[in-house]
């Protein structure tokens, strides 16, 4: 079986946010399922240099776009038996930066329609192309209207995974004509209209054989209105189509017996307080294992619940714990934070910027981590915490709901805080429930930071799944 996975980011060579984190690991999952894969990526200026250096030329091409046609380069770097191809137009990708660009609507029709375009050029045919988030939505409906009549791309399935339903790719309807070269009825007949506009991401929803999201609990939330994205009904449609396939870590990369980002190794409570010691004498904060570290390494957007932090903020420290937050976002609230920084110096940490190093540090020198975002597919932060035996502070919404089990006192079960609605209280409830079993029964306390430790969320089940469904398309195919 030959998987191709096209994707606009792919950790460790571009990264933005968790969909680099999924195409730089699922791949070499798979690999381990004896699945064969290879994945497609545009040739950004900010690439590693020395990656480039190590870039084969595969071949040079022209890609239809719209009523023109553009170069494209296939370069390609081989890495774990995974080669990666990256697909090269000066134009289009020779700037810094990967998104946010008054032309991404044709930056990746361009992509879209080169990654079909390139498919003969590789070491094999593909059975199926793992299409992700809206970037890539183009391509089901490109390769069933440009290329189902040609030998080469016959019997070639698709499925396209949604990581953030919020973010569509909706551009004007004269897209249709001016880069996809598709007639009005994939307007208003065949799926790509949405208020007026073209959607991306809904062309992937209308076209792909089947789709996938991130987790179980996100996979149910976006055929509802409340978190829909005004897709809700579209996605109740397409309900038999749909699966939630749950998100796993490196746990090779992210290890606290082996990562040499933190300030020891250590697979143990005792091991992980010493790591608590030096992150508080690195960040000037009192140095005293008694007092909880609660932390945040986010994203500093509404999404991730940032303003039932603020509205609390001061009862939280009152709590007597230290704060720390690592991330950027709105300059809002990152002006709130710096400001409440300055208010409790004795007690809170600011640091608006993103460091993998002290990202890591944060993982394994907290008590706490919290996470109560309005909404979240899958959410990575919540599983490296536990990884490093930090317990979270989750709203039970998405992927934070599928990966942790709330804490029971009475049966002495679960390895983490949950709560069920949006409001800041009822966060603030169980963040004090969380201090109170710090502070007051520290046997308990050790037993649920080891079994937190103890979980598994590498991605060899979410691999096992994504196999599954990939051998039920390609049965399909021969049942045709």
């Amino acid at each position: 079986m030959n998987i191709v996975f096209a994707a606009s980011e792919c950790a460790p060579f571009i990264k933005t946010g968790g969909l680099g984190d999924v195409i730089g690991s699922l791949p070499k999952a798979l690999l381990d399922q004896g699945v064969e894969v290879s994945v497609m990526l545009p040739k950004y200026e900010d690439l590693p240099f020395f990656l480039k250096q190590e870039m084969e030329n595969v071949a040079q091409m022209e890609v239809p776009v719209g009523w023109r046609t553009q170069y494209c380069g296939i370069e390609k770097v081989e890495r774990d038996s995974i080669c990666y191809y990256f697909l090269d137009n000066e134009y289009y990708f020779k700037r810094h930066g990967s998104y946010g660009f008054f032309d991404d609507g044709e930056r990746f029709a361009f992509f879209s329609r080169a990654v079909l375009e390139a498919l003969p050029y590789l070491n094999r045919k593909p059975d199926i192309i793992h299409c992700h988030d809206w970037q890539t939505g183009l391509i089901s409906v490109l390769l069933k209207a440009r290329y189902s009549n040609h030998p080469f791309y016959s019997g070639i399935k698709t499925v396209f995974t949604i990581h953030n339903l919020r973010y569509q790719g909706v551009y004007p309807k004269e897209v249709l004509s001016d880069l996809l070269d598709l007639s009005e009825l994939y307007f208003h007949m065949n799926g790509l209209e949405f208020h007026g506009n073209v959607s991306y991401l809904k062309a992937g929803l209308a076209y792909a054989d089947q789709i996938t999201t991130v987790s179980p609990t996100y996979a149910e939330e976006i055929q509802l209105p409340h978190y829909g994205e005004q897709l809700d009904g579209f996605l109740r449609e397409r309900d038999g189509f749909l699966q939630g396939i749950v998100n796993g870590i490196d746990t090779e990369e992210y290890n606290p017996e082996l990562d040499r980002f933190i300030f020891q190794s250590y697979d143990d409570v005792e091991g992980k307080q010493a790591n608590k010691l030096q992150l508080q004498e690195k960040l000037d904060l009192p140095v005293d294992r008694t007092i909880p570290v609660v932390s945040m390494v986010t994203r500093l957007v509404e999404q991730k619940g940032i303003d039932l932090v603020l509205h609390v903020f001061r009862e939280i420290l009152g709590q007597g714990v230290q704060f720390i937050l690592l991330g950027t976002g709105d300059g809002h609230y990152e002006q709130r934070f710096r400001e409440l920084a300055k208010e409790y110096p004795e007690q809170v940490r600011v640091q608006l910027f993103f460091d993998e190093g002290l990202a890591r540090q944060i993982y394994a020198g907290s008590d706490l981590f919290l996470m109560p975002s309005q909404f979240e597919p899958c959410g990575i932060g919540q599983l490296l915490a536990m990884r490093y035996g930090t317990i979270p502070i989750v709203r039970e919404t998405g992927g934070l709901k599928d990966t942790v089990a709330p804490y029971d006192v009475l049966r002495d079960t679960g390895y983490g805080f949950t709560f069920t609605n949006y409001n800041a209280h009822d966060m603030l409830y169980v963040l004090e429930q969380a201090v109170g079993l710090f502070r007051y029964q520290p046997g308990k306390w050790k037993q649920l930071v080891e079994r937190a430790m103890r979980q598994d969320f590498s991605w060899n089940a979410s691999a096992q799944a994504y196999l599954k469904l990939y051998v039920s398309l390609l049965k399909e195919k021969t049942a045709i």
